[in-house]
């Protein structure tokens, strides 16, 4: 019988763990492992984790004394794991009904898929979650080897992943080993290259998770994040080629293929922004002439051609500038 471990970080999100945890225990999966980590919240997190596992004995809980950080939370996870397969759930997220069924029903079928992913629904606040439509069983699915998974990352330096719907096989998440601390702002990125390694990776055409955004996630904040994101995902990419990804064939292509796809994604970024109105897009173009010193003779229009939400916002900023 398919086995699944799932692992849910808790730091102070109480308001949000029993909605979370509930919505991996209802799932249809005959073999099911949850282990909470509470990072030692200040809230009433250890008190509602406690009363969860009391009520069901498929709840584990590691309840730490003092605040190690997430990366500790997610590590000790990873080495807490033995189903068949593994996810990581952050408490103020949630998982959609049969989404692990789903995905783990897919990897069954074809053992070298290292990872599967799908789709989110996004949730504003302390918003309750919301009545998902009823996704397909066996949902349509594109497959990617592991090496043009890598590969388009580097062509579009982001990742459009939900993380919450990354189910792994856990001899994948094992040999491909621990988030690192010295990424603390792209740790999942630089990971989801390191999976790609072992295997292929399904993307599914369903959702399979929700992701709650915050308030203190404003539209003041999002200049700063933005430029923050690109940053982050260049240390990514960095660290990812500087160590497992130099085995690659033509590793040394491949990081200059990714460095140039983020300065192209942060020349593009800076238009958006420029186009909305912000005075400061000039800094997000710097970015990018000083990772790909190209970026500033001849503007990159072949990024746009490979990304395919490209003509939904065009159409979006167009409408905004001439409003």
């Amino acid at each position: 019988m398919t086995s699944i471990d799932v692992v849910i970080p808790n730091y102070n999100y109480a308001r949000y763990l029993e909605a979370c945890v509930k919505s991996v225990l209802s799932q249809d999966m005959g073999q099911m492992r949850v282990l909470i980590v509470d990072n030692a919240s200040t809230d009433d997190s250890v008190a509602i984790a406690t009363r969860l596992a009391k009520e069901d004995p498929r709840v584990e809980l590691l309840l730490r004394p003092e605040n190690l950080g997430p990366h500790a939370s997610f590590n000790a996870g990873i080495d807490w794991a033995r189903a068949d397969y593994f996810l990581l759930l952050f408490a103020d997220d949630f998982s959609v009904p049969g989404a692990l069924r789903r995905a783990t029903a897919i990897m069954e079928q074809d053992r070298g898929i290292a990872f599967c992913y799908g789709r989110d629904v996004a949730i504003r606040g302390d918003a309750l979650i919301p009545e998902i439509e009823a996704q397909p069983a066996t949902p349509p699915i594109r497959l990617m080897t592991g090496r043009a998974f890598i590969e388009r990352f580097c062509r579009l330096g982001v990742f459009q992943i939900p993380g919450p719907s990354i189910v792994v096989r856990t001899s994948v998440q094992k040999r491909a080993g621990h988030y690192r601390p010295a990424l603390p702002h792209s740790d999942d990125y630089e990971l989801w290259l390191r999976l790609a390694m072992h295997g292929s990776v399904a993307e599914m055409d369903c959702i399979q998770a929700g992701i709650r955004t915050h308030d203190a996630n404003r539209s003041t904040d999002l200049w700063a994040r933005q430029i923050l994101h690109i940053l982050h995902t260049a240390d990514a990419a960095e660290s990812f080629f500087h160590h497992e990804g130099r085995w690659l064939e033509g590793a040394e292509a491949l990081r200059r293929r990714a460095r140039r796809g983020i300065a192209e994604r942060a020349y593009w970024s800076a238009v958006s922004h420029a186009l909305r109105g912000n005075r400061q897009a000039w800094k997000l173009l710097m970015l990018a002439f000083r990772l790909a010193p190209a970026t500033a003779v001849l503007p990159p229009l072949g990024y746009l051609l490979q990304r395919p939400d490209t003509m939904p916002r065009m159409r979006s900023l167009i409408a905004r500038a001439f409003q």
